[in-house]
């Protein structure tokens, strides 16, 4: 690894270690004043520290227990990849969803750009569909019919291709 890229893992760790603190002025003194939000999804960029601020003042509101681990993480040029677990307890209102108590554990799989020593630009693809299910947005029973239509695709792809392979050597 260059020497750049460790001093980004090391910016990285650095805010992950602040967010986990809840220390939201370490966080926003690690971003550029132009910072691109980017969540999948989502069909538009977020920018700027304030838009970074609500994000984590919903998500901190929410769950204020909040703990981000660290899973992976590694980095090449000005990009740092990072797949994290967060953990936390549903205590505020989330995407309408009023508290429920619930332990929260999911995976998020992050990229950010680095400049100038700060965090310019961040992708986030969350498992949101996870979260969710944890807090009773979306049923268990729900999941598994979503699971279960999923299936029957391949199943019915699956057919297709036996049927039609068989006819072919028929003819």
């Amino acid at each position: 690894m260059t020497a750049n890229a460790e001093a980004n893992v090391a910016l990285m760790r650095e805010a992950f270690a602040a967010l986990n603190r809840k220390d939201i002025e370490a966080c926003v003194a690690m971003l550029t004043p132009d910072f691109i939000i980017n969540i999948a999804g989502v069909p538009y960029q977020k920018r700027g520290v304030s838009a970074w601020r609500k994000n984590a003042g919903i998500m901190l509101g929410a769950f204020p227990d909040t703990q981000v681990e660290i899973e992976d993480m590694f980095a090449g040029d000005d990009k740092v990849a990072v797949r994290l677990r967060i953990t936390g307890t549903h205590q505020g209102e989330f995407l309408g969803q009023q508290p429920t108590g619930a332990k929260v554990s999911y995976e998020s799989n992050e990229l950010y750009r680095v400049e100038s020593g700060k965090i310019a630009e961040e992708w986030i693809c969350s498992d949101s569909l996870t979260l969710l299910t944890q807090i009773g947005a979306i049923s268990k029973g729900r999941l598994v019919s979503m699971w279960l239509a999923g299936k029957r695709v391949w199943f019915a792809l699956a057919v297709g291709i036996v049927v039609g392979a068989g006819l072919a050597l028929l003819l």
